[in-house]
């Protein structure tokens, strides 16, 4: 089997066109992880939010509990959806069904099969976190038009979390490795401030809260849902996810590339 390694965006846009074309047959699985964060936000922002009424620790005292995790929901489901992509889906092209095999005989090259990967997965996560916010806007909790630059955000922890995605699958040796993913997802997702401020850890979990990227993934939509944006933190979480998935894919394009040689 000949792989070429030239990336050419025809081609790239030919694997998010196959996607698409295979997701208009599967896609209640993308309504399904637009229900999981509404459900976490009708359990922990409605219900419990009843119990804490306004957020501690921050510097708005008018801030509802609903709002304060309506956002950080909103980042992790745009990092679901990258990440299920080009973890759980790629394996099983990689590993089970042998589909990047087939799909190598035509002219594509490994770097746009993974690029287009990288790009459909990013996509979806933006989908997904777009319908996401159509809703908690129904729900009243949106007050800002500047709630809109949440898209591009998504976009960006889309493309991080993908660019992650494409790097750790091609070090996954059997699908018990999958442990391993929600065994860093889990706690990221409870402690990178979806539920709780900053303000609320001691200063050493602090610091390693701050080098979490859902963390500036959350901090991104945060500030674009509340209108806050515009500060400096805004731009080092925005240059900090940018330079993550960069590093993060050019890694994942040269493993993808041993793999599918040997």
């Amino acid at each position: 089997m000949t792989v070429t390694n030239t990336l050419r965006p025809g081609r790239a846009r030919t694997m998010v066109e196959r996607n698409l074309m295979i997701y208009r047959h599967t896609w209640p699985v993308i309504l399904a992880e637009i229900f999981e964060p509404l459900l976490y936000l009708l359990a922990f922002g409605v219900g419990i939010g009843a119990l804490v009424g306004r957020v501690p620790g921050l510097h708005d005292a008018s801030m509802t509990y609903p709002r304060f995790v309506a956002p950080a929901l909103l980042a992790t489901a745009a990092m679901n959806g990258a990440m299920n992509e080009t973890t759980f889906n790629m394996y099983a092209k990689l590993a089970t069904d042998k589909t990047y095999e087939s799909i190598l005989t035509t002219p594509m090259s490994v770097r746009s099969v993974a690029v287009g990967e990288v790009c459909w997965a990013l996509l979806r996560g933006a989908l997904v976190s777009s319908t996401f916010l159509a809703v908690v806007s129904l729900l009243g909790l949106v007050r800002t038009p500047a709630a809109l630059l949440v898209v591009p955000g998504a976009l960006l922890i889309g493309f991080a979390f993908a660019s992650i995605g494409l790097l750790v699958v091609t070090l996954l040796r059997s699908r018990q490795d999958f442990q391993l993913i929600q065994l860093v997802m889990l706690p990221m997702f409870l402690f990178a401030t979806t539920f709780f401020p900053l303000g609320v850890y001691p200063r050493p979990v602090r610091v390693f809260v701050e080098v979490l990227p859902l963390y500036h993934g959350i901090e991104l939509t945060r500030a674009a849902f509340l209108g806050t944006g515009g500060g400096g933190h805004f731009v080092v979480s925005a240059v900090y996810l940018a330079v993550l998935g960069t590093v993060a894919l050019t890694l994942g394009v040269r493993r993808l590339e041993h793999t599918l040689r040997g």
